[in-house]
């Protein structure tokens, strides 16, 4: 039996994929805990396993209303500053408090420098875990960063030279001062290069996504491991609740729009939904938890919902427009459904990209984002034969269960290379 220490840092997009692995982990018999928000008690504990809280509700819900925090600089500045500067140090003294010697295997989410440091003081096994190929920077195939040109035909040179401009002067300077600070404390050397050279560095790089997704790189690290998208809804929202079935039932497949789990700023969004449906004739349903970022009134044909499980009700709509978080784009994939996509920032762009080179999605700017332009795009989207039979081929490759089981094996050899795999009493 071994102990999983997993780190879910960040909203529900990030947060259901690991406790969905941890759940799974629990099955085959181990010990699991998740280190996460306490925001996520009810989705940790409802899938049976052991939240070690960080930080608090309110350092949440305050991040979650920052004006920044949507913003394609801003806002990575401030999350990053968050890991680094007010994070760092408590998630390094709970992982290293729960770390059993022997026993205890370490998942560390993407943004989690912690465990990665705590890896090496303790020298337990570390397995790096990326929800999106964006987190793994690639000159063979780099991520879409806004402001960058980074696409087919851009010579080398140049973009190493922007990968190099954006890691020297945006990120080490957030995230590698504090950490070095914590690194000297206990003894280790200094990190420089922090995407390029460090955050993959790992005994396996685990990519909760499939490899038609982020195809793997010459030059991503050797023991990369794309299993899949996990596709996990929590026990608690494993149904839809009955005023959702008869809106859904009452016509056509509506179109779905959503900002965002965590986004508070979506007014425009939502008004140009609405705009959007009432020119195609067509039923709309818009997903967010806070209703204060909806227009005053809604017509007939367009409802509001609360948090819906996507697994569930995606599959009954007709297209899905929403920001491009990696959880967003898996389940729009897995529902085979036709998606639009706005990007505002983090790897949004890079998901965004990766879509659209599938053949089933479009892109609107924000600037762009408005009722005529979302019509025509969708109507594009809808009438498309090729679309259709593309968004048909890739649902019926996606299975979270069997992603999640691929994930397992991945981390039960890792702990079993590592002898942190001990007999069941």
């Amino acid at each position: 039996m071994t102990q999983f220490i997993i780190t879910a840092l960040g909203s529900y997009g990030d947060v259901h994929p690991m406790v969905g692995l941890g759940e799974s982990l629990i099955a085959r018999g181990h010990h699991v805990k998740i280190v996460a928000n306490p925001y996520f008690e009810d989705v940790v504990r409802g899938a049976g396993l052991t939240l070690l809280p960080v930080g608090t509700r309110e350092q949440y819900i305050e991040l979650s209303q920052h004006p920044d925090l949507w913003h394609p600089t801003r806002g990575p500045q401030l999350v990053l500053g968050m890991v680094a500067g007010e994070l760092l140090r408590p998630l390094y003294e709970i992982v290293s408090t729960h770390y059993v010697p022997g026993e205890t295997v370490f998942c560390a989410h993407g943004l989690d420098l912690a465990s990665r440091t705590a890896s090496e003081v303790l020298t337990a096994p570390l397995a790096a875990v990326h929800l999106a190929p964006g987190m793994i920077w690639s000159l063979d195939d780099p991520p879409r960063l806004k402001g960058g040109w980074l696409g087919p035909g851009v010579p080398r040179w140049l973009k190493r030279l922007q990968l190099w401009i954006a890691e020297s002067l945006f990120v080490d300077p957030l995230l590698c001062r504090p950490l070095n600070q914590l690194r000297s404390e206990l003894g280790l050397p200094p990190i420089q290069r922090l995407f390029t050279s460090w955050l993959s560095k790992a005994d396996v790089v685990l990519c909760l996504f499939p490899d038609w997704f982020g195809v793997p790189q010459a030059d991503w690290p050797a023991n990369t491991r794309p299993v899949g998208f996990p596709l996990w809804d929590s026990p608690g929202s494993a149904s839809l609740p009955e005023v959702v079935r008869e809106f859904l039932a009452a016509g056509e497949p509506p179109i779905a729009f959503s900002p965002g789990s965590a986004n508070k700023e979506a007014h425009r969004f939502f008004a140009a939904a609405v705009e959007s449906c009432g020119r195609l004739g067509r039923r709309g349903i818009l997903l967010t938890k806070y209703d204060h970022q909806l227009p005053a009134r809604l017509p007939d044909s367009v409802r509001h919902f609360g948090f819906v499980p996507l697994s569930q009700f995606l599959p009954q709509t007709a297209a899905f427009v929403h920001h491009g978080g990696i959880g967003s784009c898996a389940q729009g994939l897995a529902a085979g459904v036709p998606q639009l996509v706005r990007p505002m920032s983090f790897d949004q762009f890079d998901n965004s990209r990766r879509l659209i080179r599938l053949g089933v999605a479009e892109e609107l700017s924000v600037k762009r984002f408005r009722g005529k332009s979302i019509a025509a795009a969708v109507e594009r989207l809808l009438t498309s034969p090729a679309v259709a039979t593309r968004c048909c081929e890739l649902a019926n490759c996606c299975d979270g269960l069997a992603s999640r089981g691929a994930a397992c094996d991945a981390l039960e050899q890792l702990a079993a290379l590592s002898g942190a795999t001990q007999q069941q009493r």
